[in-house]
């Protein structure tokens, strides 16, 4: 065990990270729950939710039947104003801003799945806020100052942070799969092209019309070609990167599949051949355990990250045109949600990041 982690050693005992869940009823909220189950470290004190409120966590989720039969409760029960020492926003936007303050204020660390908290300037904020038609007013802007981006491989998440924005989902996929070209300086920012295909359970729990099994079935479609708002924070990235604004054209499309995200990547290179690509995204991820670096011969598949926080980048160029070509997968519900949120909690509190993560997945 790491020195750090001593804290949370009492007379040789191991004092567990207490954690609420707030938004338990959905997709990222079963899916931290899920997660924090099998942590060594961690108990989950408080599950909130609105719409299931009153009902068994194994009642909404069977498969949890005989782990987590705590009862869900609703946001204004005295339960979850008592002190935890982290807490998850697995809701919509405009929520965490609102309710952190008063976890912040009693000692949590907090991270929140939306885009609260993502970016560090108001004009930023506003920007993706536009994109999702919400006031670009920000409830506690106070606390932009203080937040982190929550991509663990591009910023350095400590003891010292208690608040991190987990990043969107898309922009997980993109940004693994670019930043390390862009740092390099290999690649005409304004080239980037990012073609992205995520599965049905990215909508969310909530039942709609467009995602009704015949409508999904055996179809495809692309959506918010007038602008997606994870390019926000893509453009945000990269620009840290690269020290200069990046605009990128991105389309998002929805398959029938119900979790991963595959993104095709591509930009315009300076000459590189693919064993100098290679070499760059190996040498930019080799301390980070969750990022795979491929060749294009090596088959790659959503299959390959399936309940798994790995992101699996198969590296290649097109001579023949001079373009850079990456092919990114990722499960949109772990490293693009609850798995990369765990990723974030571990290293908040001092604990090695594969905490709770190192697993291969299932196959098929």
């Amino acid at each position: 065990m790491k020195k750090d982690v001593l804290c949370y050693f009492i007379f040789g005992e191991i004092t567990m990270i207490k954690a609420k869940i707030v938004g338990a009823g959905g997709y990222g909220g079963v899916g931290i729950t899920e997660l924090l189950l099998q942590h060594p470290y961690v108990e989950i004190g408080c599950l909130v939710s609105l719409s299931d409120t009153g009902r068994k966590m194994s009642d909404v989720f069977p498969h949890l039947r005989g782990f987590c039969d705590q009862t869900i409760v609703s946001p204004d029960d005295l339960k979850t104003k008592e002190k935890y020492d982290v807490v998850f926003f697995s809701t919509p936007d405009g929520v965490g801003m609102q309710a952190a303050k008063e976890d912040l204020e009693r000692g949590a660390k907090v991270i929140d799945y939306s885009g609260d908290f993502r970016f560090g300037s108001l004009d930023r904020y506003a920007e993706y806020a536009n994109f999702i038609g919400r006031n670009p007013n920000h409830s506690s802007p106070e606390l932009l100052g203080e937040t982190v981006y929550g991509l663990p491989e591009l910023h350095n998440i400590e003891e010292k942070n208690n608040l991190v924005g987990n990043p969107g989902c898309f922009a997980v996929s993109c940004i693994l799969g670019l930043a390390p070209a862009v740092k390099a300086g290999v690649i005409d920012f304004k080239s980037i092209i990012c073609d992205c295909k995520t599965g049905v359970s990215g909508a969310g729990k909530k039942p709609s019309p467009a995602f009704h099994y015949p409508n999904r079935y055996d179809n495809m479609n692309a959506y918010k070609l007038a602008g997606h708002q994870h390019v926000v924070e893509v453009e945000q990235e990269l620009g840290l990167l690269g020290n200069k604004p990046v605009q990128i054209t991105f389309t998002a499309q929805v398959v029938p599949l119900c979790r991963g995200i595959m993104s095709s990547l591509y930009a315009t290179l300076d000459g590189q051949k693919a064993d100098e690509l290679l070499d760059i995204y190996r040498m930019f991820y080799k301390d980070q355990p969750f990022v795979r670096i491929q060749d294009a011969q090596t088959p790659a598949s959503i299959s390959d990250v399936r309940g798994t926080n790995y992101c699996n980048l198969t590296v290649d160029v097109d001579e023949r045109n001079n373009r850079l070509r990456v092919i990114s997968h990722i499960d949109n519900l772990m490293k693009g949600q609850a798995g990369n949120a765990l990723q974030n909690m571990n290293l908040l509190f001092g604990f090695p990041p594969t905490t709770g993560l190192a697993s291969p997945g299932q196959y098929p």
